[in-house]
């Protein structure tokens, strides 16, 4: 059993109002492990806001704290500012604060446009209400030229008011505790939550990790390959792959742990249970 550190899971919202309903059932049974928060995503632009803003108005005020995702890229502070003012409103008090993605066609990066900027402008409308999370990646953002770079941008949104980060999913722990130590090496000590990522279907990882920047070693592509279309197979494996990855964070102190749920119970809850997080 590993040692009991906290737990947050993540939802993107749905386009279907049936995909809703099975996203409330979800929400319930994933409430019962005890997570920190739940976090929900937001669209390039904000084009999933009514979305994102039905299923906060789920899951807000039925147990456990909702984390709203924010983006500022091609956005105005107006728009923002109404928001936050929305969130405030609601109870709500912890934000996910990011730059996010310019909608497709879409020219301009808009009045905020890193999340530098974001998160400076959070803390100048609303104070210290909001609790703010913010973006890490620990093999490098895949548009940042260079390291050095990327750390300097990370620590600039640390001292602009972030309180903790949640990192891109990864399979390479050495690549995560390097980059907590550049990190408290450059006076930053917020929280860095490792961001895990459930391996239940090979094209759908190689897929995300590919569109994200995120690398999958050659060892567990090579050996999902073997699997063909043998799901169980791909299951047991990627189960045994995330268990260890997470026993190793664990043991080398990571603070948390972030679970990309892709909006599914299992096997998030077969992971938590295993480690004995719940």
């Amino acid at each position: 059993m590993s040692k009991r550190i906290p737990i947050s899971f993540e939802f993107f919202p749905t386009k279907t109002d049936v995909g809703a309903e099975k996203l409330i059932t979800v929400h319930q049974e994933l409430q019962l492990l005890n997570p920190e928060f739940f976090s929900v995503t937001y669209g390039a632009g904000g084009s999933t806001r009514e979305r994102t803003l039905s299923t906060l108005a789920d899951f807000n005020g039925k147990g456990t704290p909702v984390a709203p995702h924010l983006s500022c890229i091609g956005d105005s502070k107006a728009r923002i500012a109404e928001l936050l003012d929305l969130y405030k409103s609601q109870g709500i008090n912890r934000i996910v604060a990011l730059r996010g993605d310019l909608p497709s066609g879409q020219v301009g990066l808009g009045e905020l446009p890193y999340a530098t900027d974001l998160v400076r402008f959070i803390r100048e409308h609303s104070g210290d209400h909001f609790h703010i999370e913010v973006a890490a990646y620990p093999e490098m953002h895949p548009q940042a030229e260079n390291f050095d770079l990327d750390i300097k941008r990370f620590c600039d949104k640390a001292n602009a008011g972030a309180n903790a980060a949640l990192t891109q999913f990864f399979f390479n722990p050495d690549a995560y505790f390097y980059f907590v130590d550049r990190l408290q090496k450059e006076g930053v000590h917020i929280p860095v939550a490792p961001g895990i990522m459930p391996i239940t279907n090979a094209s759908n990882l190689i897929r995300f990790a590919d569109g994200t920047g995120a690398e999958v070693p050659r060892w567990i592509r090579k050996q999902l390959a073997t699997y063909g279309d043998d799901t169980a197979s791909i299951k047991a494996f990627g189960h045994e792959v995330i268990i260890k990855l997470c026993e190793r964070l664990i043991a080398g102190g990571a603070p948390s742990l972030h679970f990309y749920t892709m909006n599914t119970t299992d096997p998030t809850r077969q992971l938590v249970l295993d480690l004995g997080l719940a």
